[in-house]
């Protein structure tokens, strides 16, 4: 498979949201605006208390919304229903998601470290994306759930999020090339170092997270493939911060 599409068009960090202010990351109207600059999309996946797929980055409720507590203490459609940062929008899951964004650009989902239920969140994403039509990777930084994804013989690629430059974080790294990874999605700041040139002589597509520095993005451009992005539109930078 092609894994062009992760490095074709810059990667809008948990959708094209507005830090916050009235169009909130990972909802559907962050979404929508990354469609239409055609950008690809990052999101993030926990699991509901009945096993489904949401979309939400933190594991706890308590900084996006109303709510408190740990995200895998409500059920799906208790979730489903819980507004996001006070506005209309309310917490998708993975399927509603891929329905909203239906192939029209990327879609790379970061699964978030469930811990004791990682090969349930690993299954409950292959499900959703048995049988999507549009271009989609998973990533995670948990090695773990990666074997969990490709034990589920998902078609779907998947890849390691990192961070770090130590020799033991690096060498750690490196065992997830045993897993069949197709890509990396590196720390921008922790550029370049041993693991990310490795990758990048195996073919492997490197993008980069979280770029929202001028400096930030010159350096993904000298060591990786693409970059995930936020604060800023890639493609009029000129208001960019320098540092």
């Amino acid at each position: 498979m092609s894994l062009s599409f992760l490095t074709a068009r810059p990667i809008a960090h948990r959708g094209l949201h507005d830090g916050n202010r009235r169009r909130w990351e990972n909802t559907l109207a962050a979404f929508e605006a990354a469609i239409a600059g055609r950008f690809a999309i990052e999101l993030d996946v926990q699991l509901s208390a009945d096993g489904i797929a949401m979309v939400f980055h933190d594991d706890r409720m308590d900084r996006l919304t109303d709510e408190s507590g740990p995200v895998a203490a409500y059920s799906a459609a208790h979730l489903g229903d819980t507004r996001v940062g006070g506005t209309a929008a309310t917490i998708p899951t993975l399927a509603q998601v891929l329905d909203h964004v239906a192939g029209r650009v990327p879609v790379i989902i970061e699964m978030k470290d469930n811990d004791a239920r990682n090969a349930q969140l690993a299954v409950a994403v292959a499900t959703d994306l048995d049988g999507y039509d549009g271009a989609a990777a998973v990533m995670s930084f948990s090695r773990p759930l990666l074997g969990h994804f490709a034990r589920t013989r998902s078609q779907v690629p998947f890849g390691l999020t990192a961070a770090g430059t130590g020799p033991t974080a690096l060498a750690l790294h490196e065992r997830a090339f045993a897993l069949g990874i197709s890509f990396v999605s590196y720390h921008v700041r922790d550029l370049p170092n041993a693991f990310v040139a490795k990758a990048r002589r195996r073919a492997l597509p490197v993008i980069t997270w979280t770029v929202r520095t001028r400096d930030e993005l010159a350096l993904s451009r000298r060591h990786a493939d693409q970059i995930t992005f936020e604060g800023f539109d890639p493609d009029a930078n000129a208001s960019l911060a320098t540092n």
